[in-house]
């Protein structure tokens, strides 16, 4: 299926495949045709599921037909619970909207200049991305004008309730068309944000998209560092010893990779970096290159990665581990692609030990953690951090994997200990939903 299934212009396709957006998550295939069919929605979706564009899309589908409403208001308001979230959802506007030439978009958070945001809003303004708080600002101000509003769009809906946002949101509602459409973004559909949609919604259609898992044929490895330095060397290891196709490398900051992709390539790997803050042309040249093998590897931070689909990416880096644990999901599923095998290495701290207990807890196992031979970490995590999976107490299980490794030791590091389903090497290879 390609976007162009879904009903959607060929201004909002078009710019779509120029960023490298070509066929639609689960969550996108199931909610864009009911949202352009004019039904409110309730959507439980995670993190990194797709759901943005997921309601931008029918969004911006709306806006390619002027509206024959007076005044200045929006037609579209989307409602997030932070500041972060919000320029990231307006930023995403701008790119799928980029075809879309008379689209004008605002953002209305906290910390930026109210002056600023007064000026952006005295010409009429199509889409708007708000943080409650700052709404409520300025509509005590009177200078919200909701008249023209089509559609009424609330991401992370539950985030909002759990900061305490319940009043500010109703009232906003009520200053609102009761002919909205109204979109819905949860991560549960339950408790008070079930309640609250019954008060939002006629009719609504209910989709709800079961948590993404990590692919069977994916084998996942952990290795705990003392520092940075120590992470440099471990990846040198990792990229001259894995036998790997082309590979992505998620760091945790837009510097972060591109200081990476320098030094990778002064080693003479055909590295590229790919981030946010690129011009669109640098990233749509870099994304065609990663598919024409031009490039090697990609060192990528989580946002700019999102929607790549390269089946000849067979291993994933996390040079630092994702902010949040579902990345951590969406991060490895960028190899093992078209039922090919991946291989996932997981590079830590042992500082970071919380933040591995968090990804485990999420994903309800334990990564097997392992060591490369003569680069063992001198630091190891307290107890009651993450233990090693698999294995007799006692006993260490050394290697990361690859398609290069030869039973028995010489492909592998460490002192292998026996691995249960298979032979050579270590590790888990994450168990396909039934």
């Amino acid at each position: 299926m390609h976007f162009a299934d879904l009903g959607l212009a060929p201004a909002i396709t078009s710019a779509l495949d120029a960023a490298g957006y070509t066929t639609p998550t689960p969550v996108q295939a199931a909610s864009i045709p009911a949202a352009l069919a004019g039904h409110d929605l309730l959507v439980s979706a995670q993190t990194g599921s797709g759901k943005t564009a997921a309601f931008l899309l029918p969004s911006l589908q709306k806006l390619t037909e002027r509206s024959t409403g007076s005044g200045q208001g929006p037609r579209i308001l989307v409602l997030t619970p932070t500041r972060e979230l919000a320029q990231q959802v307006e930023k995403n506007a701008t790119e799928y909207g980029s075809q879309l030439r008379w689209l004008r978009t605002v953002c209305l958070v906290g910390g930026a200049s109210f002056g600023y945001q007064i000026r952006a809003m005295s010409r009429p303004v199509d889409l708007m991305v708000a943080t409650p708080g700052r709404l409520m600002d300025h509509m005590r101000s009177g200078r919200i004008d909701f008249s023209r509003l089509e559609m009424l769009i609330l991401d992370e809906a539950d985030r909002m309730l759990d900061m305490g946002f319940i009043e500010d949101i109703e009232t906003i509602v009520k200053a609102t068309p009761e002919s909205r459409q109204t979109v819905l973004f949860s991560a549960t559909l339950d408790g008070t944000v079930g309640k609250l949609a019954q008060k939002l919604t006629r009719d609504p259609q209910r989709i709800e998209i079961a948590r993404e898992e990590t692919g069977g044929n994916i084998e996942e490895h952990l290795l705990y560092a003392d520092d940075n330095r120590h992470k440099e060397r471990l990846l040198d290891h990792i990229l001259k010893e894995a036998g790997f196709d082309q590979a992505v490398i998620f760091t945790a900051t837009k510097i972060g990779s591109e200081e990476l992709a320098d030094k990778l390539s002064d080693q003479g790997y055909a590295a590229a970096c790919l981030h946010g803050d690129m011009p669109q042309n640098w990233r749509n040249r870099t994304l065609n290159d990663l598919r024409r093998g031009r490039v090697r590897i990609l060192v990528a931070t989580d946002v700019a990665a999102r929607g790549i689909d390269v089946p000849t990416i067979t291993h994933v880096v996390n040079y630092d581990l994702p902010k949040q644990a579902e990345d951590y999901v969406h991060r490895i599923g960028r190899t093992g692609r078209a039922g090919r095998d991946g291989v996932a290495i997981t590079l830590a701290e042992s500082k970071e030990f919380h933040k591995v207990r968090r990804i485990e807890q999420y994903l309800k196992r334990q990564i097997t953690e392992g060591v490369i031979e003569g680069m063992e970490p001198t630091r190891r995590p307290p107890k009651g951090g993450p233990r090693r999976a698999g294995g007799k107490p006692g006993e260490r299980r050394g290697g990361y994997g690859g398609n290069n490794r030869k039973p028995g030791g010489n492909g592998g590091y460490g002192n292998r200990g026996p691995r249960q389903g298979g032979s050579g090497g270590y590790g888990n290879r994450t168990r396909a939903a039934d």
